[in-house]
């Protein structure tokens, strides 16, 4: 059975970064994956702030989405790196939701984003899924970090 998450308010919905799940990375408080997801893209500039401090991670997404402010050029080599991170931080803080990612076994997992072909499967399906690809790593090195 695949394992399949969307809306924060549904079964799974913790995987999602729009999950209020807070956590420390990078010297600084987090109120969302999606806070510090959309803030690396302009790291080390004020705007990166005003996205940290975002009321909500609706409006840190459309911050982080927006082409106003310049990306920073490494963005598109780095980002699966730091979504990784924000996932690790994240699932290492709750020991509630990452008691729920252990649970999923050996399922897979699929963020079922109709609009999203890169983080998410898309409309039909054939997107990458990275952010369920990545959830299945990080309940694997949890995995490995429970066994040490």
């Amino acid at each position: 059975m695949t394992i399949s998450f969307y809306a924060v308010s549904a079964e799974f919905g913790c995987f999602s970064n729009f999950s209020v799940h807070d956590f420390k990375l990078d010297g600084h408080y987090w109120p969302t994956s999606e806070h510090y997801f959309q803030a690396q893209k302009f790291a080390g500039t004020d705007y990166a702030t005003t996205i940290r401090l975002a009321k909500s991670p609706a409006i840190a997404a459309r911050l982080g989405r927006s082409r106003k402010q310049p990306l920073r050029r490494d963005w598109e080599a780095i980002k699966d790196d730091v979504m990784r991170q924000a996932l690790l931080a994240k699932f290492r803080s709750h020991a509630d939701i990452r008691a729920i990612l252990l649970a999923t076994g050996d399922q897979p997992i699929v963020e079922n984003a109709p609009g999203d072909y890169y983080w998410g499967c898309g409309a039909d399906g054939s997107g990458k899924n990275m952010l369920g690809q990545l959830l299945v790593e990080i309940r694997q090195s949890l995995r490995d970090e429970e066994r040490e």
